[in-house]
């Protein structure tokens, strides 16, 4: 269950509001109302307000809602003495269940503004720059980064005001949204026709003004919040005699919740009638966007005209009091949208500027984009060529080591080159004197001869001589030896 409704002046009054369901014409006897009796009710589903915080909001008021002294504590503090951080001292009193799971959801907070932050700093293009998540932190004032380990005093006090002041700046934000929504509508529309024919262009204007005036050809609107606007639904939705129309019968039977307050949504339900006279979702000419705008400027103004203390809820006692007054019983007609200037030209000709330099930074950013492609791309190139290479080299090692062959060293003498010898050129030779070696007899030579031996057969075959001398430390090789490169 969220904050209870029967302070009028509290501040969890100001965002419960957004967190209640949407109100439709209740289904009763329409010819008696009755007191409702107490009945135990399921809590309302709840409502996105808006906020970038919007669901660790909620979820801080579900879980001090269930502390029995702090709601206690609730009922009995004014708004401003909410606003000044009364309330919020009440936190060290709640029970210790309640604290630890407050301490997880500010964890869990913690932890999403800091994905967000990374998110963000990854699609600047910032990967390779340290993130100091406590300095931009800073920019959430709704909670005390410095301690993002447990809910304390000041974070509650903090959420307070931040969810005060954005409430309060909802309705202008919206302007400010529906603004650019509709000059964008008409930038596009200019963009189109700039790619029609003259002929073709004509038409679509006399299509568009066509269509304008039929939207602006419907039955009149009536004040939102007067007595004329009231009986209609207390006539139409009510079933009820217009003649017997009573201000006090009417709150009860459109509190649809019954906690004696009238909330935004419950008014807004009041203005359906009117807004069927001007929309219809199957005519082209009707646009259901601008509908629901139609709808919150209603709310707005009778909020405005009568809410008394500005706690975005309507008493039945701050009802009574505005049905007695003069613009209730007389009021002035109502401008809907398309009778109100929405921007200035001025404000369009910033708008197109603006656009103009969004373009202009995606199509550089692009641009960009492009480069760096086309450089990926060749050095991907140069990776697979050298890739190849090094597969060429792997391979050419391979065979060579499947045929165990060892290429001989060129040999050099001084003063003379001696030309490479190639296996086969020796072959037939050195097979015919193995052969004739075979067949004579075991004869041991002396060192002297055995020398000898060996240095008529490198003179033979073209090969240095062994007996010159070499550098010290080196030894004669043996014939059954063999040089390796």
């Amino acid at each position: 269950m969220f904050w209870s409704r029967a302070l009028q002046s509290s501040w969890l009054l100001l965002m419960v509001h957004f967190l209640c369901s949407d109100a439709v014409p209740i289904s009763v006897d329409k010819t008696k109302v009755k007191e409702a009796e107490n009945q135990p009710s399921e809590p309302p589903p709840s409502v996105d307000t808006g906020l970038h915080y919007d669901r660790y909001l909620r979820e801080v008021i579900d879980f001090l809602e269930k502390d029995q002294h702090f709601r206690e504590k609730l009922h009995n503090t004014d708004m401003e003495d909410i606003k000044q951080g009364k309330l919020a001292k009440e936190l060290d009193f709640v029970s210790h269940h309640v604290r630890t799971k407050l301490d997880e959801l500010k964890r869990q907070e913690v932890s999403r503004l800091r994905t967000l932050i990374k998110a963000k700093q990854d699609i600047e293009g910032g990967n390779d720059i340290a993130v100091d998540h406590q300095a931009l932190l800073k920019q959430f004032e709704y909670l005390n980064h410095m301690n993002p380990h447990t809910f304390e005093v000041d974070d509650l006090d903090r959420l307070i005001k931040s969810a005060t002041k954005d409430l309060e700046n909802f309705d202008k934000d919206r302007h400010e949204e529906f603004k650019r929504y509709e000059m964008m509508k008409e930038h596009d529309r200019q963009e189109h026709l700039k790619t029609l024919d003259e002929e073709d262009r004509r038409k679509e204007e006399e299509h568009y003004n066509e269509l304008k005036k039929k939207h602006a050809d419907h039955p009149k609107v009536n004040h939102p919040g007067s007595q004329n606007q009231l009986k209609e639904v207390w006539e139409d939705a009510d079933g009820l005699d217009p003649e017997d129309f009573d201000p006090k019968t009417f709150f009860k039977l459109h509190d649809s919740n019954g906690d004696g307050y009238f909330d935004e949504q419950e008014l807004e339900a009041l203005f359906t009638k009117e807004l069927e006279k001007i929309y219809d979702p199957t005519n082209e000419e009707d646009d259901m966007v601008e509908m629901e705008e139609e709808r919150l400027r209603m709310r707005e103004h009778v909020m405005n005209e009568v809410d008394s203390n500005k706690d975005r809820l309507v008493s039945l006692d701050e009802f009574l009091v505005a049905t007695r007054k003069k613009e209730f019983l007389e009021p002035d007609s109502w401008e809907t949208l398309e009778q109100n200037q929405l921007y200035t030209d001025e404000e369009m000709r910033e708008f197109e500027e603006h656009l103009a330099q969004q373009e202009q930074d995606l199509n550089q950013k692009a641009y960009d984009l492009q480069k760096q492609r086309e450089e990926l791309e060749k050095q991907q190139e140069q990776l697979n060529a050298q890739k190849m290479e090094l597969q060429q080299a792997v391979e050419h090692m391979e065979r060579l080591k499947s045929q165990n062959v060892d290429a001989p060293p060129e040999v050099y003498v001084e003063g003379n080159h001696v030309p490479e010898l190639h296996p086969e050129d020796n072959q037939l030779p050195m097979d015919n004197e193995i052969q004739q070696q075979e067949h004579q007899p075991v004869h041991h030579d002396s060192p002297v001869e055995h020398h000898q031996q060996l240095s008529e057969n490198e003179a033979q075959y073209g090969l240095p001589q062994t007996h010159q001398d070499l550098p010290p430390g080196h030894q004669e090789l043996s014939p059954d030896q063999h040089i390796v490169p």
